[in-house]
């Protein structure tokens, strides 16, 4: 779409971006993005974001066609396995570099345009970009996830996570030997303060709470079960990291980077192992189990056999 706009006496000697942003209705940051797309023009010369407006002249403005950044695509997901299929929800062993719904920032792809790439028709409230989704796993994160086919079974299961009646259990390698061997990590976890995108263990944190035991040690690393009775945003690599024991292969949280390269991991040693939940119609308890996915499976074994 194309624009022809006469800056108004009004506007004279305002920079450009927040001229635009008037003239436009739209944001400062977007009219910003346009000027550095070089998509607006004076006399056919590109606008500087910084310029200063002159009163009278004659702005060519090309605004061009974004995808919505909540658009499903549907999309055959390789490594997205089915394993367990219901009438009433699917549960499904989520490969690394998938994420569970879409959202701004994210162009790869997820588990809702996965199923829908499968042949899978979610029926649920809420927006349709995030139909059926009950709970996420982190897209460096594989392992098991359960995704709501019905209204009903999309009720229920929320609701079982909120309550946290769900048995979430976990399989990490954390670099070291956590003291002691089985316990508890009961730590507020909220954004770092200097970082937006990642968390950290900080006094007005969200309450957060990571169950442990050790299953084997290696030496310089440990793999350990973890069972989860909250569920915050990077939960399980925020309270290790603070212990002094990141996951293996986790660079964002404090990991040695010549460990992960070592272990072939360019992510996170986590895997969701087994997820476990009341049938949202027959009441049965119903428990689902992901195998190791191919790189932390050679990750082990190259901890196992003391190659590394």
């Amino acid at each position: 779409m194309s624009n022809t706009l006469v800056i108004p006496e009004e506007l004279a000697g305002v920079r450009a971006d927040a001229g635009l942003a008037q003239l436009l209705a739209i944001s400062r940051s977007a009219a910003a993005l346009l000027i550095a797309e070089g998509n607006v023009t004076s006399g056919g010369v590109a606008l500087g974001k910084s310029a200063k407006l002159v009163a009278g002249a004659v702005l060519d403005v090309t605004v061009p066609e974004r995808p919505d950044p909540l658009e499903v695509v549907e999309e055959v997901v390789e490594g997205l396995k089915i394993l367990l299929d219901d009438e009433e929800f699917v549960v499904i062993d989520k490969p690394v570099g998938v994420a569970a719904h879409p959202s701004p920032g994210w162009v790869g792809p997820t588990v809702v345009g996965g199923l829908a790439g499968a042949g899978y028709r979610i029926s649920t409230s809420g927006a349709p970009e995030r139909a059926g989704i009950v709970h996420r796993l982190d897209v460096g994160t594989s392992g098991v996830m359960v995704v709501a086919k019905t209204e009903h079974a999309y009720t229920v299961l929320k609701r079982a996570f909120k309550e946290r009646t769900v048995d979430k259990v976990y399989h990490a390698v954390v670099q070291g030997l956590p003291d002691p061997l089985e316990g508890t990590i009961d730590a507020p976890i909220g954004r770092h303060p200097g970082h937006d995108w990642r968390f950290a263990v900080i006094e007005d944190g969200r309450p957060s709470v990571t169950h442990y035991e050790v299953l084997e040690a290696f030496g310089k690393a440990t793999l350990v079960e973890v069972h989860l009775e909250t569920g915050r945003t990077h939960q399980i690599r925020v309270h290790f990291s603070a212990l002094r024991h990141p996951c293996a292969g986790d660079l964002t949280y404090g990991a040695d980077p010549r460990l992960a390269a070592t272990l072939g991991l360019t992510r996170q040693w986590l895997h969701a192992r087994q997820l476990g939940f009341t049938h949202p119609r027959t009441g049965d308890w119903v428990e689902v189990s992901s195998d190791y996915p191919a790189d932390l499976q050679y990750a082990l074994d190259l901890l196992a056999t003391g190659s590394a």
